[in-house]
């Protein structure tokens, strides 16, 4: 099956910048591909429920950002390194959160548009800690 795993937070000073990598593997042997996958960013932050911020089809390279974190965040892939990344500008205080990255087929997505609803997503990684402070 699908396996993610997540890399690169850590503790910033509030205004810097972060990118967040999402690397995949367990799916070269199942007649799947990267391509036929959906990949979401969520995160979580301390007392509040999850929340969806960004994901990708990576076959089309197709994105959609949370209303919150639109012009701030981006979202992108490598197939050569098969890592989704998340690129976090700007970084606030209430970006403070585990951000998890998030797997499904999209063979399951209409018109393949992927969405931020985490309910949909079937395949987690373990999350990365972003602490954003003085």
């Amino acid at each position: 099956q699908l396996q993610l795993m997540e890399s690169g937070g850590g503790w910033v000073q509030p205004g810097v910048s972060l990118r967040l990598s999402c690397a995949a593997s367990g799916f070269s042997g199942s007649g799947y591909r990267l391509d036929d996958y959906a990949i979401g960013w969520f995160r979580q932050a301390p007392g509040k429920e999850q929340e969806g911020v960004s994901c990708i089809v990576l076959d089309g390279d197709s994105t959609r950002y949370e209303d919150s974190v639109k012009g701030r965040f981006t979202i992108s892939r490598d197939n050569a390194k098969n890592t989704v990344y998340l690129q976090i500008d700007s970084l606030k205080s209430d970006d403070t959160a585990v951000y998890y990255c998030a797997g499904m087929r999209a063979e399951l997505l209409t018109y393949r548009r992927c969405t931020l609803a985490r309910r949909e997503y079937d395949y987690w990684g373990q999350g990365t800690q972003v602490t954003v402070s003085s």
